[in-house]
C-alpha cells in the first residue's frame, strides 16, 4: 500500500481575481493568513507536499479513509476557513478593495484516492503519478458554485454516500481527462457557512474605566494615512516615545485582537487593539494592556481631505488607590511623553 493513499486538495475560490484586481500586498497576506489557517485544521494526519498558490496539496499514504471521517477534516477546514473570513470583515482595519472584498472568498474540496510516490528536495515531497495529476485536473470542472466537496469514484467503493447532514444533496458528474473519463460525485458546502455563529464584537466598556487626560491635535494628511500611522502595531516604533520596537505582532493585517509585544526603554510592555468602529469620515480604535490597567481610545475625524484631528484619551480601570498614585506620580510625565509622541507623529505621517 506504499504508493496507494489520499489525494486532498483544498483550494481557494476567488484568490485569482483578488491577485488580479485588488491591492496585491494585502492580498498575499490574506491568502498567507488563509493557508495557515487550513494548514492548521488539518486533525487526520495528512502531510504536505506543496503550496500551490491558492491550494495546499495534501496527501497520506495507506488504505482509503472512512468517509464520515472525511467529511468530519474537510467540515473542519471549511469552518475554520470562513470563521476566519467573518471575524475579519468585522475586526479589520484596512479598508483597501483587498480587505473589504475578502470575505467573498470561499473553498472547495477536491479528494481521490489513488496510486502515487514522491521524491525528495530538500525538505519537500513532490509527488508525481497519473492520480496526481487527475486530482489537478478536478479542480477545474462545470460545477456552477466554487464551494462544495468533491469525492471521487476511487474513494466509495461502490458504497453508497449516506449518513451525512440531512442538507447534503449529492449530484454526479464526470471529467474528461487525457486518461480517461473520472467520475465523481459532490456536494455544495454553503449551509456550513450560513450555520456558523455570527461574530461578536468586543465592548468599550468605558463605565469600568476613568479617563485621566486627553490630548488632541490636527495633521496635515488624510484620514486613511493617519489611521495605518497609529493603528498598524509596527510602525508605532517610528512615533511613540519610549518604544524601541514592537515583536509578536500575532497578526499579519491590524484588527480587533491583535497583540503585540512593545519593548520600551525601561522595559517592557504587551497590548492588544481591543475595539474599533469605522465611518467613512470618523475613526475610534482602542488599544489595553494585557493586565487591563489601562487603555487609550484614538478618535480620528476628518476635516478635510488633507487634514485629520486626532484626538487620544488615557482611560486607567476604577480603582481609587491606581488613580491617585496616577496623579501623584506619572500623570504630568505621561502626558507628556504623549505630547511628544504626537510631535513625532506629525513628522512620520509625511514619510508614508
Amino acid at each position: 500500500m506504499e504508493n496507494r493513499g489520499l489525494l486532498f486538495i483544498p483550494d481557494i475560490s476567488g484568490f485569482t481575481r483578488l491577485i488580479n484586481e485588488m491591492e496585491i500586498g494585502h492580498s498575499r497576506l490574506i491568502i498567507q493568513e488563509l493557508l495557515e489557517i487550513l494548514i492548521n485544521a488539518n486533525t487526520i494526519g495528512l502531510e504536505i507536499s506543496e503550496i500551490e498558490g491558492d491550494a495546499i496539496l495534501f496527501y497520506k499514504f495507506g488504505e482509503s479513509p472512512d468517509l464520515q471521517v472525511l467529511y468530519k477534516q474537510v467540515e473542519k477546514m471549511f469552518c475554520e476557513f470562513h470563521r476566519h473570513l467573518i471575524a475579519y470583515e468585522y475586526r479589520r482595519f484596512c479598508q483597501c478593495k483587498a480587505c473589504t472584498s475578502a470575505v467573498n472568498l470561499t473553498l472547495k474540496v477536491i479528494t481521490h484516492f489513488g496510486e502515487f510516490t514522491y521524491y525528495t528536495v530538500k525538505n519537500f515531497n513532490k509527488l508525481i503519478g497519473k492520480d496526481v495529476i487527475v486530482a489537478h485536473q478536478l479542480l477545474k470542472n462545470d460545477i456552477a458554485q466554487h464551494e462544495y466537496w468533491l469525492v471521487t469514484k476511487s474513494l466509495l467503493h461502490d458504497k453508497p454516500l449516506t449518513g451525512f447532514e440531512q442538507w447534503m444533496k449529492w449530484n454526479s458528474s464526470v471529467r474528461q481527462t487525457e486518461s480517461g473519463e473520472i467520475a465523481f460525485h459532490y456536494t455544495q458546502l454553503s449551509q456550513l457557512r450560513k450555520d456558523l455563529a455570527p461574530e461578536i464584537l468586543p465592548q468599550l466598556e468605558l463605565s469600568k474605566k476613568v479617563r485621566m487626560f486627553s490630548l488632541s491635535r490636527v495633521f496635515e494628511t488624510d484620514i486613511i494615512t493617519l489611521f495605518h500611522a497609529t493603528g498598524d502595531f509596527n510602525y508605532r516604533g517610528r512615533w511613540q516615545e519610549g518604544v524601541k520596537y514592537v515583536e509578536e505582532v500575532n497578526h499579519f493585517l491590524p484588527r480587533i485582537g491583535m497583540r503585540c509585544r512593545c519593548v520600551m526603554k525601561n522595559g517592557q510592555v504587551r497590548i492588544y487593539t481591543s475595539s474599533y468602529s469605522y465611518h467613512q469620515d470618523r475613526i475610534e480604535f482602542s488599544e489595553t494592556d494585557e493586565k487591563k490597567k489601562s487603555a487609550v481610545y484614538y478618535l480620528l475625524e476628518k476635516i478635510d481631505q488633507n487634514h485629520t484631528r486626532l484626538t487620544l484619551d488615557f482611560y486607567l480601570k476604577k480603582n481609587i488607590a491606581l488613580q491617585g498614585i496616577f496623579y501623584l506620580v506619572k500623570k504630568l510625565k505621561t502626558e507628556a511623553t504623549y505630547n511628544k509622541s504626537l510631535l513625532n507623529l506629525e513628522k512620520f505621517v509625511k514619510t508614508i
